[in-house]
């Protein structure tokens, strides 16, 4: 049986941004570096893309060619010598795609996260019994084994949250109507983002219908924003791959749709007062069935 590949940490992919970052920024092409460092240009490449930890040398040799202080020289060193240390995620992730594994990884060392869901409640505010419901519903080809890895790994996360980072949590009025599960899950599912919502770590807001069409239709998205000067990532999942966007046009593309749904959501106070209405309704319609 073919070993599965292990998915990059979130220090080797921290690492790896940041080396593209520094090279961009000194107006070289890796042509220029293979050439100044004697690095081969394929491993150059293999470590700009997370694909390849390099040897303390070769990072020496990178962090000489873009002329980094020396500060900036040992936090990095420092990065990279941690970065292959198993996290919680990838000692419990054997049946995680590689993407959905890095992007745990990215949201462990996040210091702020903004997202942007469409259809479901964002996965670290889920309760458990939305997120089984949740995750075969939206992706029936899953296997059983995926499944249970994802729901595993979701608690972990929430689990693993305290009240830092802050979430920004913009949502369609439709992921509150839409039944997933049970009445019994939705009421838990909704009495959650009103307890969570009521908690300085969260703000969170709701497009009502009445907004009318608006950029956030075309799909989910989670802004990733890190301390010391790392660059945004952009997440974005889709049904066949899931995407990684850290360049600074699509960083601030993102961050300039988000600040646009924010401005045409509903305050946190009236969402609250929404989400309390459904709840409300969805209590009736279950009671109603019960009976």
């Amino acid at each position: 049986m073919t070993q599965r590949r292990q998915a990059p940490t979130a220090r080797l992919r921290r690492l790896a941004m940041e080396l593209r970052q520094l090279r961009e920024r000194s107006g070289l092409s890796r042509e220029q570096v293979a050439e100044a460092t004697e690095i081969n240009r394929a491993t150059l490449y293999r470590i700009e893309m997370a694909q390849a930890k390099p040897q303390i040398r070769t990072l020496r040799a990178l962090l000489d060619a873009y002329g980094v202080p020396e500060k900036h020289r040992n936090d990095l060193i420092t990065v990279l010598k941690s970065a292959q240390e198993e996290s919680w995620l990838q000692a419990a992730s054997g049946d995680l795609p590689d993407q959905y594994a890095t992007y745990i990884g990215f949201e462990q060392e996040a210091t702020g996260i903004r997202n942007y869901e469409s259809s479901f409640v964002p996965g670290l505010l889920q309760t458990e019994a939305y997120a089984r419901a949740a995750i075969p519903g939206g992706a029936p080809e899953l296997p059983a084994a995926e499944v249970e890895s994802r729901v595993t790994a979701r608690m972990a996360r929430q689990a693993k949250r305290d009240s830092s980072p802050a979430i920004e949590a913009i949502i369609d009025e439709a992921v509150l109507r839409r039944h997933v599960g049970s009445p019994e899950i939705m009421r838990e599912q909704l009495q959650r983002l009103l307890d969570e919502s009521a908690q300085n770590h969260l703000t969170l807001q709701a497009i009502p219908f009445e907004a009318g069409v608006h950029p956030g239709m075309h799909g989910s998205f989670v802004i990733l924003q890190f301390a010391d000067d790392i660059r945004s990532v952009v997440y974005i999942e889709a049904s066949t791959t899931d995407l990684f966007l850290d360049s600074e046009n699509d960083v601030r593309r993102y961050n300039l749709m988000f600040e646009h749904l924010r401005g045409i959501a509903l305050s946190p106070e009236k969402t609250r007062d929404l989400v309390a209405r459904v709840l409300a309704d969805v209590e009736v319609r279950g009671g109603a069935g019960d009976a």
